[in-house]
């Protein structure tokens, strides 16, 4: 798309997933990417595959308000502007919540919600200029709790919130700010998902081959940058889920718990 030609496109979370599969995606089409990660080694790995391409990488923690400010004084450093933000690190759990530490909970708060905040906070001044895009990586979850995710609920909720609190300050000021509700996606989130313990589970029960894959997600998300959309909600099973849970919340909550429990025990 030739509206994405040259535009400065600030990706966080771009070493996995959905978020890779955008930073390639716009690189295909012309625009400057800046990228961070917590891993070194996977960001290097991106970049070593776009060799020549318009790639910054940054390692960074966007829970950590200094790294997040570094990040976006790089990339502007680098490429002189912001068009695009798109706040895509997170990082999710599984838990029931009497199970659950405070510190898992506030990892997973702190990456979610703190890491959108803290990227958004900085690199608004150059969005107002270019009249730019915002874009919040969110989930159902940020619609609907769900059962053995309630820190990650918590996060999305708050991203969703503040976001559109945003969105609505800035009605005049031709910067467009959309929360992007993905579905189950197949990627390493659930993987990296954090337990009980704040920990990594490693593993998931669930099916991935019947999953939306990152490439498709991510061309679904270009388009609705295209579109200047206010949200996105994909997958059939997400949009369901919304409007249930808008019109029938009691109905909604016996189809999720149905959902998320076999026999009592929490699908994990």
């Amino acid at each position: 798309m030739l509206v994405f030609n040259k535009k400065v496109v600030v990706i966080t979370g771009g070493s996995e997933g959905i978020g890779k599969a955008l930073v390639e995606a716009f690189l295909h089409m012309g625009a400057k990417v800046a990228t961070c990660g917590r891993n070194f080694d996977k960001l290097y790995q991106l970049q070593s595959q776009h060799a020549g391409s318009p790639l910054l990488i940054h390692t960074t923690d966007v829970s950590n308000e200094q790294e997040a400010e570094n990040f976006i004084k790089t990339t502007v450093k680098n490429f002189g502007t912001i068009d695009i933000l798109i706040n895509n690190a997170g990082v999710s759990m599984r838990s029931l919540f009497e199970n659950v530490s405070i510190d898992a909970l506030k990892k997973v708060m702190d990456t979610n919600f703190w890491g959108t905040v803290h990227c958004t906070k900085y690199a608004l001044p150059y969005i107002l200029k270019s009249e730019g895009t915002i874009v919040g990586v969110s989930s159902i979850a940020g619609f609907r709790g769900l059962p053995g995710r309630t820190g990650y609920s918590a996060s999305k909720f708050a991203m969703n919130g503040f976001l559109e609190a945003l969105r609505t300050e800035l009605l005049n000021d031709n910067v467009n700010v959309m929360w992007v509700c993905p579905g189950f996606t197949a990627s390493n989130i659930r993987k990296a998902a954090l337990n009980y313990k704040g920990e990594a589970h490693g593993e998931t029960s669930m099916d991935e081959g019947k999953m939306m894959t990152a490439e498709e997600t991510a061309q679904h998300i270009i388009k609705a940058i295209e579109k200047r959309k206010r949200t996105l909600v994909l997958t059939s099973t997400g949009k369901k889920t919304v409007f249930l849970n808008k019109l029938f919340p009691s109905l909604a909550d016996k189809f999720t718990y149905k959902y998320f429990f076999k026999n009592n025990q929490l699908i994990k």
